[in-house]
């Protein structure tokens, strides 16, 4: 079978699916090019990155027997695809890590100011150097300190496990995971296991000096006025997992309040196009919705469609 990656693949993917005999094109082609190629090249399997495959194209390439991405999210018709009999394939549950240490990023960041040093020092580094030493002595640290995990998915879990590795106490809430087992891997092969139970919302909110938020399920908006209400004084909040999670012109109202000191965006509302008054917030520690992309997040995702496909085509 003939498979076109319009991106290319992981070298180890592709060394994968070369020695179980697949044909691998990594031709880039231009999107209003793409169906005639699949077709004159007589492609069975396409993966793709961040292409658009509508239902347009699927229609007109009826030799197409699977669709992949290696972008953890897609712009592939997967309802209509499967309709028309092409089986969609899926690289899960390789992005938490990811996920976790960069949440982690952000909350570093938070508690020692850098997302607020990293503005200021190239522009009064040179000149007021000393006035920006003192406005970042007080930092704080992780250790020691309670973070809340909202929503214990897999990310949830990961971010949980790294807060258990830097010496901090763990809450989490979610309705679907009463309890959990967390393994706890180290670099030379032995590991831990934590056991954790589900706390209620309220205690999390009211006890956490850290609140990273996570999703199970398709739930919206779940940190909001009333929420942050509920929280302790001086709380800081993370969100890598999903745009909407936070009511944002509630998360503004409570930085200025100082009900939360600091909080770390990865997602957003209004994406691709946040809000100003969310960019500019002196105490927002931004990034542009990169929480699973890592080149090792990239690697295991090759690698996971890459044996799927083997296994799917050989059964």
């Amino acid at each position: 079978m003939k498979i076109l990656a319009t991106n290319g693949l992981a070298p180890a993917a592709l060394e994968k699916l070369k020695a179980a005999g697949f044909e691998v094109n990594t031709t880039k082609v231009a999107a209003e090019q793409l169906a005639t190629y699949i077709n004159k090249n007589s492609i069975s399997i396409l993966l793709v990155e961040n292409e658009v495959v509508n239902k347009d194209l699927i229609d007109h390439c009826t030799g197409l027997k699977f669709i992949g991405s290696t972008e953890a999210k897609t712009n592939i018709a997967i309802s209509y695809a499967q309709k028309k009999g092409i089986k969609i394939i899926e690289a899960k549950d390789v992005t938490a890590q990811a996920s976790a240490e960069l949440t982690f990023a952000h909350l570093f960041s938070g508690t020692r100011f850098l997302y607020d040093a990293n503005r200021n020092m190239p522009l009064d580094g040179d000149s007021k150097f000393n006035n920006l030493k003192k406005s970042y002595t007080h930092g704080g640290e992780l250790q020691g300190k309670t973070i809340g995990v909202l929503g214990f998915d897999l990310e949830g879990k990961a971010v949980a496990a790294l807060a258990l590795r830097l010496g901090m106490q763990v809450l989490y809430f979610d309705e679907k995971e009463p309890t959990a087992e967390l393994t706890i891997s180290f670099f030379d092969g032995q590991s831990l296991t934590s056991s954790l139970q589900c706390s209620p919302k309220e205690m999390v909110l009211k006890q956490s000096h850290f609140i990273s938020v996570h999703q199970n399920g398709k739930q919206n908006q779940i940190i909001s006025t009333k929420e942050f209400f509920a929280m302790k004084d001086g709380v800081g909040i993370v969100n890598v997992a999903k745009g909407g999670l936070i009511d944002e012109v509630a998360l503004v109202a409570a930085l200025e309040s100082g009900k939360v000191s600091f909080a770390g965006l990865d997602v957003f509302e209004s994406e691709p196009s946040p809000e100003i008054t969310v960019l500019m917030h002196p105490n927002i520690s931004l990034s542009p919705n990169i929480a699973k992309s890592t080149v090792e997040a990239y690697e295991r995702r090759c690698t996971s469609l890459a044996e799927q496909i083997i296994s799917q085509t050989t059964a």
